[in-house]
């Protein structure tokens, strides 16, 4: 098989990186998804994305990140840590230091390992929480990196970046997968499915985007 048609997605389960995956299968002939455990703040995220991986019948890798934990203390890493906004425009402390870098770099080793061009991930710039190395330039600094440290061509692919959350959401209705990013994903901070606690950031910026959808896809049917 051409390894130009052979993608990895970094999964978690979240809404972000299921539109991703379906986004994904919609391009690639061969998908394969990697999550990265880092002991974080409920194992819940994991089994979510053992249970897509399996139903949408894809080889899934899980890769023990736990030193990520031993060195960046923070609300997604220590169950005894309430999950706080950023103050005066500062970082929350749901911000885990190098996460994206180690990620991407982890994922890329693998894809070389089944010959893959492209890797996927879900970091977005429109509506984030000011995380640095969810950003555009970080991205293409760091595809630039990989390749160089590799001597190959990978593409790292971020089909959400410029999108709100109201715009995800549409775009995971045109992949016929609105439904079930829907019920079957996992965002929310505390651990609950779907349309998670309701209280948490994380929740709060889901659910303003998919009201936002429904809104405009209601006036776009009268």
């Amino acid at each position: 098989m051409d390894k130009n048609n052979r993608a990895v997605v970094v999964f978690s389960g979240g809404q972000d990186s299921t539109t991703c995956l379906f986004w994904a299968l919609e391009r690639f002939d061969h998908v394969e998804l990697v999550t990265f455990d880092y002991n974080q703040r409920h194992k819940e995220e994991i089994e979510v994305a053992k249970e897509i991986a399996k139903d949408q019948n894809l080889k899934h890798q899980i890769l023990d990140m736990s030193l990520l934990n031993q060195l960046a203390p923070n609300a997604l890493t220590r169950n005894d840590i309430e999950v706080e906004e950023g103050e005066d425009g500062g970082l929350p402390n749901t911000f885990v230091p190098g996460r994206n870098l180690l990620f991407l770099s982890f994922a890329t080793i693998l894809a070389k390992q089944i010959d893959a061009k492209h890797i996927i991930t879900g970091v977005c710039e429109t509506d984030f929480s000011g995380y640095p190395d969810c950003r555009d330039v970080f991205i293409k600094s760091l595809n630039v990196t990989l390749n160089l440290s590799m001597d190959e061509d990978f593409v790292v692919h971020t089909p959400l970046m410029w999108l709100d959350k109201a715009q995800t959401w549409e775009l995971a209705d045109q992949l016929d997968s609105f439904d079930y990013v829907r019920e079957k994903t996992l965002t929310c901070y505390n651990g609950i499915r779907g349309a998670g606690c309701g209280d948490c950031p994380a929740c709060e910026l889901r659910q303003k985007g998919l009201d936002v959808y429904l809104e405009q896809r209601t006036e776009g049917n009268r």
